[in-house]
């Protein structure tokens, strides 16, 4: 390398340093949750490249706290066990041997190699479930779905999938005065003790509005919620993402994600952002960039 590709190089790192400064002093102190799933989850490469990005946000002042999904990974282990997975409404019905699955993966492998990862950057991680110190309680999902030859309304018995009910910010309160990064696995406890298996984005949402975040991100495998064109849209108001809803601009899988975002919202955290978790330092860019790496979403 010569001493002028030196030059280059250090004159843009100043520049960079420079725009990204004032955004760094902007969030220090505050809390940003961030939802980690997707194909980045899956890639070792890219978990390295998430871990380095998360410590550098600790390192700036930020609080940041880490919720996992797994659902590709729980059930290639399903498959392995010979436990065979049924879906209704799209959701993983979830009996008693699955959920003991679903904890181990969970809260087991997926938790460990994530923490892992954070240690090997010089991150201080700590892994944690929502079982532990109460800090989530969960109550049995209820959903429904229309039978396409009834007509007739139809409750879907998921089995142990959850809702958050009752949030205890408790540990995490006491893991932040520690300088250390909290990762979550999404599992947590019923009334009776039971386990309940909980979506990870809901789950990411109702700590999120517990703790007031400043920022809520979804780490997707999509840059964010697209026009009926196909082209990004950078900002929207909780009552326009009703609107595309509503109007079918939004479907599919981007529907129950942006119904998170909105409850989050409405549960006290300042804005939520859908951004690809696939594209190089998506969180850095998001948060110390003016014009951001995703979607953003505010009241």
């Amino acid at each position: 390398m010569t001493d002028e590709t030196l030059e280059i190089d250090g004159e843009m790192q100043t520049r960079l340093l420079a725009q990204a400064l004032p955004y760094m002093q902007a969030y220090a102190g505050k809390t940003v949750v961030i939802k980690y799933g997707g194909h980045a989850m899956g890639d070792a490469e890219l978990g390295k490249a998430f871990a380095r990005d998360v410590a550098l946000l600790r390192q700036s002042g930020i609080e940041p706290i880490v919720v996992h999904g797994g659902g590709p990974q729980i059930g290639a282990m399903l498959e392995r066990m010979g436990i065979k997975s049924e879906f209704k409404g799209g959701m993983r019905v979830t009996d008693k041997a699955t959920v003991e699955i679903v904890e181990m993966v969970l809260a087991g492998s997926i938790n460990k190699n994530i923490v892992a990862d954070f240690n090997a950057e010089g991150a201080r991680a700590i892994g944690l479930s929502g079982k532990d110190g109460n800090m989530v309680r969960a109550t049995k999902m209820r959903r429904s779905q229309r039978d396409p030859d009834s007509n007739i309304e139809q409750i879907i018995d998921l089995g142990f999938v959850g809702e958050p009910s009752e949030i205890d910010i408790a540990v995490l309160d006491t893991v932040a005065g520690s300088g250390l990064i909290p990762i979550i696995a999404p599992v947590a406890f019923g009334a009776d003790g039971e386990t309940f298996n909980v979506n990870a984005d809901t789950f990411a949402g109702a700590i999120a509005g517990a703790l007031d975040a400043d920022r809520l991100l979804f780490l997707t495998d999509v840059s964010g919620v697209m026009d009926k064109q196909g082209n990004h849209i950078n900002e929207l108001t909780a009552r326009e993402a009703r609107a595309l809803i509503k109007d079918g601009t939004i479907s599919g899988g981007m529907i129950p994600k942006v119904e998170t975002c909105i409850e989050a919202l409405e549960q006290g955290v300042e804005a939520v952002v859908i951004v690809n978790g696939k594209a190089p330092h998506a969180v850095l860019l998001e948060l110390f960039t003016e014009h951001g790496a995703g979607t953003i979403i505010t009241q």
